[in-house]
């Protein structure tokens, strides 16, 4: 996925409240605490405006946090922000990234073309889209995926071994991969090449682990690995001001997507545990998100979102007996609104439906071709 972000859709498709994550970037540039400044840098993907890129000013010079996408297009608006805060992207010493999407790592390569920046991730932080994940990402995957499958057979995979289901062009629960829509294919294949190569993850020079002290602005933060919506999501939290940088893990009008296009057997689980423990930071006196505006209610609305997917699950509780034995789509079309059925939607679907099975609530089993089934459990 890009950083595509769900938008609490269902299926009455009711009036919608303002979104701050979809409001244009502007070229303000905004002093939150001391020595942290926020920056908005466009971004043009569904549901986002802008990426936050948060600059952090010590006696060494800034540390930048997501300098948002790929291209030169982009790393111009970004010089153009450094210089408006009073910087060139000589005085960088850091890039942080909170996690492996291409609209927060996307100006890494950029910066390190032009400095000796390390750039810091969590030590899970992923070298290498994964190639069954295609349908997450439908503005970079072609080629990621392409470049990825290419190196697995470089390397001797043989799909022959590989179940039916995981093989090229194959979603995890067994159907065919929706192509991109024409419009999205024609804006990447207008992309030069040259421009394509900044879309590769880069390596980090730096890595932490959760609880590990960094230093910046003038003073420690603290790690904190939040995995959920990627598995290598990582927030940072300033004991002195009581700031938590959230990247996509909360944020303050729409819920991240959550992918059963994943790692973990079930990263619902592991999406609530994480948002469970931000009320270990019930004291946090500003969020700062990558997307939309910095806000104050951290604990309140990680729990918000717990609910909003605790709602979904019992969406799908309440339509199981109805729907007895089902593919992934159909209980996705009574968890979402038709506009944004797709390979998205299912994913998300896919992640819940893992969840309840995991809890022992559902059973699932895959028929001759690989389409994989979810029912009520029995007893």
């Amino acid at each position: 996925m890009t950083d595509s972000l769900s938008t609490d859709s269902v299926p009455t498709d009711p009036p919608r409240p303002h979104r701050q994550e979809k409001d244009k970037a502007t070229e303000d540039i905004d002093e939150l605490a001391p020595g942290v400044l926020r920056s908005q840098l466009p971004v043009e993907l569904p549901g986002l405006g802008h990426v936050n890129c948060y600059i952090l000013e010590d006696k060494r010079g800034i540390a930048v946090i997501d300098p948002g996408l790929p291209g030169t297009r982009s790393f111009e608006f970004l010089k153009d922000r450094l210089k408006r805060a009073g910087y060139k992207v000589n005085d960088i010493h850091t890039v942080i990234i909170t996690h492996s999407h291409f609209d927060h790592f996307g100006g890494a390569d950029h910066i390190r073309a032009e400095t000796e920046a390390d750039v810091l991730t969590h030590e899970s932080f992923r070298p290498l889209w994964q190639a069954r994940e295609a349908s997450e990402n439908p503005d970079l995957d072609i080629d990621q995926a392409a470049e990825a499958e290419a190196e697995a057979e470089e390397q001797g995979a043989d799909q022959s071994e590989i179940p039916p289901w995981e093989r090229k062009g194959k979603t995890p629960w067994g159907t065919e991969r929706n192509m991109l829509p024409p419009a999205d294919m024609a804006a990447w294949q207008k992309l030069k090449q040259e421009e394509r190569r900044w879309f590769k993850t880069p390596d980090p020079s730096v890595t932490v682990v959760d609880s590990e002290v960094i230093s910046l602005a003038r003073r420690d933060w603290i790690a904190v690995h939040t995995p959920g919506h990627t598995g290598d999501h990582l927030c940072l939290w300033d004991p002195e001001y009581k700031i938590m940088v959230s990247g996509d893990h909360v944020l303050p009008t729409i819920t991240p997507h959550i992918a059963g296009v994943s790692s973990s057997n079930d990263p619902l689980a592991m999406f609530f545990d994480s948002l469970r423990r931000m009320r270990e930071f019930g004291e946090a006196e500003l969020v700062l998100p990558a997307h939309g505006h910095p806000f104050k209610n951290l604990v309140e609305r990680a729990d918000g979102i717990i609910v909003h997917h605790e709602e979904r699950l019992d969406v799908i509780r309440d339509v199981a007996d109805d729907l007895g034995e089902a593919p992934v789509e159909e209980f996705m079309k009574q968890l979402f609104a038709a506009r944004v059925w797709g390979d998205m939607a299912a994913s998300e679907t896919y992640a819940h439906l893992l969840h309840l099975e995991g809890q022992g609530e559902m059973r699932s089993y895959r028929q001759p071709d690989g389409l994989k089934i979810f029912a009520m459990a029995i007893g």
